[in-house]
């Protein structure tokens, strides 16, 4: 049978919220309590795309820390509620999201698969009024390794795919939406086509994935449709 679009997977942070600069400054106050340095023009180059945990593990590495458990969880801890904090005050979500994840619902089952935490990724959502559109969402606690590892997308696909009464979904057959390096390549490494949105990085860096959009409000599924499944 001829492979086509039949499902969507949203990346969150990047792609769907407009969240980077708030995940950097959360990231740069922790580590600040703990005595380490972190530029703007450093996250946007070498943490984006990862989850908490790999952002401080790079960071403890970088800086030759001993990383335990303990301040590990403790990290973690201390950015995840500086961000949330940060969030509640902010609608953050990009133009032309909201039409687009609506339109894109009206025909294709579509998940969320996000390094974030999942009531972080909750309330941006429900924020915006566009939760109960995503069948799934597969955030950071649902898997034991982040992107660029595919367990992430496999995740989401592999649930969307249970709520379905029709034959499964392939990943062939799946689109991811990345924002960031190690998200389009985990997604290639589900087998899965990616559209990159030029949101936080420039297109040239983008440059992996199968196509890319500098905006999801100038985007159209029917050309990435064509486009990515062409018809013989």
């Amino acid at each position: 049978m001829k492979e086509t679009m039949r499902a969507v997977i949203f990346d969150f942070d990047g792609v769907i919220a407009d969240t980077e600069p708030l995940h950097f400054e959360g990231l740069r106050r922790t580590l600040a309590d703990i005595g380490i340095t972190l530029t703007e023009a450093d996250y946007y180059a070498n943490y984006l795309g990862f989850d908490d945990r790999g952002c401080i593990l790079e960071a403890l590495r970088v800086n030759q820390r001993p990383a335990t458990g303990s301040l590990i969880h403790d990290l973690m801890h201390k950015k995840a509620a500086a961000y949330l904090a940060s969030i509640k005050d902010h609608l953050v979500i990009f133009p032309g999201v909201r039409e687009f994840v609506e339109e894109t619902a009206a025909t294709y089952p579509i998940a969320i698969a996000s390094g974030a935490l999942r009531p972080e990724i909750e309330l941006i959502l429900e924020q915006a009024g566009i939760r109960k559109v995503f069948r799934h969402i597969t955030s950071a606690e649902d898997v034991t390794k982040g992107k660029p590892d595919p367990q992430p997308f496999l995740h989401a696909l592999a649930a969307l795919n249970q709520q379905s009464a029709s034959s499964p979904v392939l990943p062939a057959s799946c689109l991811v939406i990345e924002d960031s390096l190690p998200g389009i390549r985990a997604a290639k490494s589900a087998g899965m086509k990616v559209l990159a949105v030029a949101n936080t990085h420039t297109a040239q860096d983008l440059h992996e994935a199968h196509a890319i959009s500098h905006s999801l409000s100038e985007t159209r599924l029917s050309e990435l449709q064509a486009r990515l499944w062409p018809s013989t």
